[in-house]
């Protein structure tokens, strides 16, 4: 008879929630460029977190009201989405594009 570990689930040696159909990203970093009282931003925000933890992707908020460099360059834009520094995504984040560009 096959007993199973103290968790009670079978040891399969893989980590819990791991999808082989999902390839690991290669050392992608995502960042979020938002403002205060940004509808958009919200939206954009809750679909970075659902793919950026399903992937293992690490990412972070920016507000770019903190720096007025920031509110130049992107003011009319945002939310922006930058993978890896480089500008993905504005006003409205695509899960789809979000998942393709992250499996690169």
């Amino acid at each position: 008879m096959n007993e199973l570990p103290e968790s009670g689930l079978p040891d399969s040696g893989l980590p819990p929630g791991w999808n082989p159909d999902i390839q690991p990203p290669a050392g992608h970093q995502i960042t979020l460029l938002s403002r205060p009282g940004c509808h958009l931003c919200a939206d954009a925000r809750a679909v970075i977190a659902r793919v950026a933890s399903e992937l293992g992707v690490p990412w972070s908020e920016r507000d770019i009201t903190a720096d007025p460099q920031d509110l130049a360059d992107y003011g009319e834009m945002i939310p922006v989405t930058l993978i890896d520094g480089v500008q993905h995504d504005f006003w409205r984040v695509s899960e789809d594009r979000l998942r393709s560009a992250l499996s690169r």
